[in-house]
């Protein structure tokens, strides 16, 4: 299919209209916030510095309470909290497993539900999130592939995860207090819930709140998005947000890899492949993350290894391989750690990194594609999921 293709997707997709009520300041761009503040009677003159010190409170201090803005007249502060609201995502659960893996369980506008994932490691912390309930691309791997998409979140339904997250770590900063030299929050990475190109202006906006010097202060190097192959969005992603990118891969052929990620029926593997070659040059990202899960039987023989070594050749890349994530009902089973060994010696003896995912979280069902909101928790059996697949 021509690259060029419109992209398209159900209606469900589309946001719905949000409750009346006071605006939620969450989620704006400082332009967007500076007019909202405009609109509500700040002086056009005023407006931009009042943008400024209302961001830094609620981005870099991670203050709710508009009262707590200090430095802000009384009756400034009286106005705002009768007109904006400043509103995160709401906790219904969380989750800690055996590994100190944390996984909350989150409700959004609608009562719908996405998780989020805090994967605590030694030099650092990384938060995986979520940019849509559910997901469309029906990978047959992955748990989350089999709940139905929803809606897209909005951008202060993404940045609220971040935001959520550092709650629950206590690691906003505090007046006067030393300044932490290692965060516990280092990381994000768009690998939860959904196809985060397929929401790309919600996530850019988030991300941009994320990287803004003046609040969360994350590097853009920090933020990796993960997506299966929605090929017209990734060079607007080198340009507009600069972030380093992994892909979903998989397989080393169109007729494995049709079957694993059905994008690949729309943009198939020499597309993809041509789309990330120029990527590293547009967004001075060192190099690309190629994902392979690693199925028993299916993707994971010598010869996938040789042949997605010849795939990559001039990208440059790391190969992250992901020992598969079992669920209830999933369709496959784990390759061996023995071949897994084998695969991972082939790549780096190319002269790839070929790191093997060490799976976190298990236990709570917060592994790499277990994801899937609680209230869409019906299960199909083995015998469905396989037939949906083609196996």
């Amino acid at each position: 299919m021509d690259a060029k293709a419109p992209i398209t997707q159900d209606v469900m997709t589309i946001p719905r209209k949000l409750p009346d009520g006071p605006q939620n300041l969450i989620g704006l761009s400082r332009d967007q916030l500076r007019d909202a503040l405009i609109a509500a009677g700040t002086s056009e003159k005023q407006a931009k510095m009042r943008a400024s010190q209302i961001w830094q409170w609620i981005y870099h201090w991670g203050v709710r309470d508009f009262a707590q803005m200090t430095n802000l007249a009384k009756d400034y502060r009286a106005m705002l909290a009768e007109t904006f609201v400043i509103a995160v995502p709401e906790v219904v659960t969380r989750q800690i497993s055996e590994d100190g893996t944390r996984k909350y369980l989150c409700r959004i506008a609608g009562g719908h539900e996405v998780e989020v994932v805090y994967i605590p490691e030694t030099d650092r912390g990384t938060l995986c999130i979520s940019s849509q309930v559910g997901c469309t691309l029906t990978c047959s791997f992955c748990h989350t592939g089999t709940q139905k998409l929803v809606r897209n979140l909005t951008a202060a339904e993404i940045i609220g995860q971040v935001m959520l997250a550092r709650d629950d770590l206590d690691e906003w900063p505090e007046p006067g207090a030393p300044t932490k030299q290692n965060r516990l929050l280092s990381n994000i990475v768009l690998m939860g819930m959904g196809e985060p190109l397929y929401n790309f202006e919600s996530v850019r906006d988030a991300m941009k709140i994320a990287m803004d010097p003046h609040g969360i202060q994350l590097s853009r190097r920090r933020i990796t998005l993960s997506t299966s192959g929605v090929v017209p969005e990734i060079a607007r992603t080198a340009e507009e947000i600069g972030c380093q990118l992994a892909v979903s891969f998989h397989a080393t052929t169109d007729e494995v890899r049709d079957r694993l990620v059905p994008i690949n029926k729309r943009w198939n593997i020499e597309t993809l492949l041509d789309a990330l070659r120029v990527y590293p040059k547009v967004s001075n990202s060192e190099r690309i993350t190629f994902e392979y899960v690693m199925l028993d039987g299916i993707n994971d023989s010598d010869n996938d290894a040789r042949r997605l070594i010849k795939l990559i050749d001039g990208i440059p890349a790391k190969i992250n391989l992901i020992p598969f994530n079992e669920w209830p009902g999933a369709p496959y089973k784990r390759s061996s750690n023995n071949r897994i060994r084998a695969f991972a010696d082939i790549i780096y003896n190319a002269g790839y990194a070929s790191p093997v995912r060490k799976p976190r979280g298990e236990d709570i069902m917060a592994a790499c594609g277990q994801l899937k909101s609680a209230t869409e928790r019906a299960r199909k059996s083995r015998a469905e999921i396989a037939a949906d697949a083609g196996l």
